[in-house]
């Protein structure tokens, strides 16, 4: 089962006591996932369908507990089962008299969701009908699909009224509803009262931060440790070249010295490289002696590409 799937299956298991909760709870999920028609004389029509079996349930549970009316499912058989719930007649003329919903309506009706406590069940029948959220060991992405820009510029309001940010994208014939930020999404989670999704969510994000981490220190002496070693190859070939042009009596004692301790100890670091002088020498007095070594070597450089040009 996908993370997804756990956060819709919690969501589900948890009706609300009040009835204007319950209700916009139905309402989100009749937001995103029913088929409404309306008939002039005849008998109007809702049909709830989903992958989900989990949320046909809770359509049933709510119009059961809400308006006494119960329904028939079914379900459509294939590679992936659909089910469906069918309102028809009186009983889908008494539910969208609940919801507000009246021909050519494509925006809720504002007094479905007034309440706090209404709004976040709002949001979390929308998730459960068209929501989705991806691993939070990947990346962080939170969307809800709606079949109308009303629609979702309606849902995007709800959710910024708990302080976050969504945008909107139109895909194909939808447009979506969309949240990319790890905090706000941690915020949804706990708006929609799925507390073991967010724990799960939240210990993942402590995990990625731990293996960044990590992973930046790793990179970070990886890089000092070939920029030590770029710099210590570097001192060994200048020396080599004085050696080979002047010799060491070239130089004066201490410079001396710190060509021969080098030489000796390629590979050391400056500290270490202090501690082999006599006397011991500080790190900044090494790298002092180690540049000037270098200048010397630049300059003979100099002076013999000048006298094989002249």
């Amino acid at each position: 089962m996908s993370f997804s799937q756990d956060v819709k299956k919690e969501i589900s298991l948890d009706i609300p006591e009040a009835r204007h909760c319950r209700t916009a709870l139905l309402a989100g999920i009749t937001l995103m996932t029913a088929d409404i028609s309306f008939s002039c004389g005849g008998e109007d029509r809702i049909a709830f369908h989903s992958e989900n079996e989990a949320v046909i349930r809770i359509c049933f549970t709510l119009l059961r507990k809400t308006i006494r009316i119960s329904a028939d499912v079914q379900v459509r058989w294939g590679k992936i089962p659909v089910y469906r719930l069918l309102l028809k007649g009186r009983a889908a003329s008494e539910v969208l008299s609940m919801l507000k919903i009246r021909p050519g309506d494509r925006k809720l009706d504002s007094l479905l969701y007034e309440r706090s406590c209404c709004r976040r069940n709002l949001i979390r029948g929308a998730f459960l009908s068209g929501g989705s959220v991806s691993d939070p060991k990947g990346s962080y992405h939170m969307e809800f699909v709606c079949d109308s820009g009303e629609k979702a510029e309606d849902l995007r309001s709800i959710i910024g009224s708990f302080n976050i940010e969504s945008r909107i994208a139109g895909r194909k014939r939808s447009y979506v509803v969309y949240l990319k930020e790890g905090d706000d999404i941690v915020t949804m989670l706990n708006i929609m009262e799925a507390p073991a999704a967010l724990m799960e969510m939240e210990n993942a994000r402590i995990y990625k931060d731990m293996r960044n981490n990590v992973n930046r220190r790793v990179n970070c002496e990886t890089a000092n440790i070939k920029k030590t070693v770029s710099a210590a190859v570097r001192q060994v070939n200048d020396i080599e070249f004085i050696l080979e042009k002047k010799g060491f009596g070239f130089l004066d004692d201490a410079l001396r010295e710190m060509a021969e301790v080098r030489l000796q100890y390629p590979d050391a670091a400056l500290k270490e490289l202090g501690n082999f002088l006599n006397p011991p020498v500080g790190k900044s007095g090494v790298n002092h002696r180690l540049r000037k070594l270098s200048r010397i070597a630049d300059d003979l450089r100099r002076n013999l590409y000048d006298q094989e040009n002249s």
